[in-house]
């Protein structure tokens, strides 16, 4: 692996317990819980963790604030979703938790679908959705790097507007990165000019080699004035001493998973995005794709992250983490349950082989 590839995991954030085969317990999400995952992180070699955020969930913005309170080098991947958040105050409150951490904050647009009446927000169709996204990245990118900003869009607009206190420059960083998914057309147009990293669900190489040539040409054909796009993985890992004992365990799982009709595994099916859709089609060409990606999950109630899994040995995973990485992949967000054991068993195991 490249020094530059960098490694997190993912906190699930949800109240209800046993998310994506997690193991059931009362205080799953306690504070508790959640320092001992964040501390585990710190302990095991991990950049920090993605945060899920959705209407319905705790509030991620408090959850990274309160986890990143608890450690030292812990840096949370915060999701959050245009509407539920206006730019200047989602630029003060980042900016804020970016100065009291000492420059550990990183951002996730969500741009989905959600329960947007329930927290007051409406919203057109998918045009107007990435069209008001876009906006709110290149705001909050304004505000983070420019003092007295003016702006009068569509979407949003502020007068005069100074963030404080003011992003702090470390080395080649501006400000927090801004990462992003979505696999449509308005999507990666979005992502081609104001996002700083593009998120991929496991896709076959491929497929994930035929979106970033498509995504660099976009960024130059769209004049992006920003350094050159990166690329993040996030996908399940489900890693085993042998690559016998994965494969009978991400077997079992599924089988469970059938039989529960994927209870605790769908909070991305309420509403299929082209991404999405993408990855559930992906059983139609096998079970498994490349070595070792296993798509069976997707057809019995797996989505987002948990549609397919890489299977194996610690040296399976590894070496197909190194063939993604061979294609300009420099971020990845790994996960499986349960989760606290994972950290410290992927850790332990797995970040060796892709930092030797």
């Amino acid at each position: 692996m490249r020094k530059d590839a960098e490694f997190l995991w993912y906190i699930p954030n949800d109240t209800r317990p046993g998310h994506r085969g997690d193991t059931v317990a009362e205080n799953h999400n306690s504070l508790a819980t959640l320092m001992d995952h964040a501390r585990a992180l710190e302990q095991h070699g991990w950049k920090g963790a993605l945060i899920g955020t959705g209407w319905g969930r705790p509030d991620t913005f408090t959850v990274a604030a309160a986890l990143a309170a608890s450690t030292t080098t812990f840096e949370p991947l915060i999701a959050v979703r245009p509407g539920y958040w206006r730019p200047a105050n989602f630029a003060s409150a980042a900016a804020t938790l970016d100065h009291l951490t000492g420059g550990r904050v990183r951002v996730n647009i969500v741009s989905g679908l959600d329960n947007l009446s329930a927290y007051g927000d409406q919203e057109g169709d998918q045009a107007q959705r990435y069209a008001r996204t876009k906006e709110f990245m290149a705001l909050v990118r304004r505000l983070w790097t420019e003092e007295a900003v003016s702006y009068n869009g569509e979407h949003f607009g502020v007068s005069e507007s100074t963030v404080i206190p003011r992003i702090q420059i470390r080395g080649d960083r501006r400000h927090p990165k801004l990462y992003f998914g979505g696999a449509s057309e308005a999507a990666e147009r979005v992502a081609a000019t104001e996002a700083d990293v593009q998120l991929f669900w496991g896709e076959p190489l491929d497929g994930v080699r035929e979106r970033i040539a498509r995504l660099k040409a976009l960024s130059r054909e769209l004049d992006r004035d920003l350094p050159p796009l990166e690329f993040g993985l996030r996908i399940t890992t489900l890693v085993r001493d042998t690559t016998e004992q994965a494969w009978a365990d991400a077997e079992a799982k599924v089988a469970e998973m059938a039989k529960g009709n994927g209870a605790g595994w769908s909070d991305h099916r309420r509403a299929v995005a082209v991404g999405q859709q993408r990855l559930f089609d992906l059983h139609q060409s096998g079970d498994v794709l490349d070595d070792n990606l296993y798509t069976a999950p997707g057809k019995f109630g797996g989505g987002g992250a948990g549609t397919t899994w890489l299977v194996g040995s610690a040296a399976d995973v590894a070496n197909s983490l190194r063939k993604y990485q061979n294609l300009g992949i420099t971020h990845f967000v790994l996960s499986d349950t349960p989760y606290l054991a994972e950290i410290r068993r992927q850790g332990n195991q797995l970040l060796p082989l892709l930092r030797g």
